[in-house]
């Protein structure tokens, strides 16, 4: 009887130790299946020194799920890429929307503390209710030396 073998995708480790036989044998597949994934760009092991495959965790993770998607969804291996592809993009829009939100949350904190200064920091501000939408071209100065 096969050891069952479960890892959620996001907590999973990505360290590239496994060789391709152990990672075939978790994800219950043929060898043979990862490098036809691998040539597919499926799934993207990392090598050792001598060429060989090395699968992490999160790799197995993919496998089982490109595998659950082909098998009981009916998805083709190209709509599988493209689904990889997609949930790829969306982690990576998630944790650069993580960012900008302590970024701007940093950025109000510091207003605070500049209007907790007094009217120091707001001086060269103008307050407006119009929203304008001109166009504001700016020249610099020519100094007195140089002409054109």
């Amino acid at each position: 009887m096969a050891e069952e073998f479960v890892a959620p995708i996001e907590q999973a480790s990505d360290a590239k130790v496994l060789m391709i036989s152990v990672a075939a044998r978790m994800a219950g597949m043929h060898p043979q299946t990862l490098r036809q994934y691998d040539r597919l760009g499926l799934v993207q092991p990392g090598r050792a020194p001598g060429g060989g495959r090395r699968y992490s965790v999160r790799d197995v993770a993919l496998l089982r799920e490109v595998q659950r998607l082909s098998q009981e969804d009916g998805v083709n291996l190209a709509g599988i890429k493209r689904i990889i592809a997609l949930e790829q993009l969306v982690e990576e829009l998630q944790q650069r929307m993580a960012q900008l939100e302590a970024e701007l949350e940093a950025a109000y904190r510091r207003v605070a503390e500049l209007e907790s200064l007094g009217g120091l920091a707001r001086r060269d501000l103008v307050p407006t209710s119009q929203i304008s939408t001109a166009l504001v071209v700016w020249r610099p100065r020519r100094s007195a030396g140089s002409e054109a």
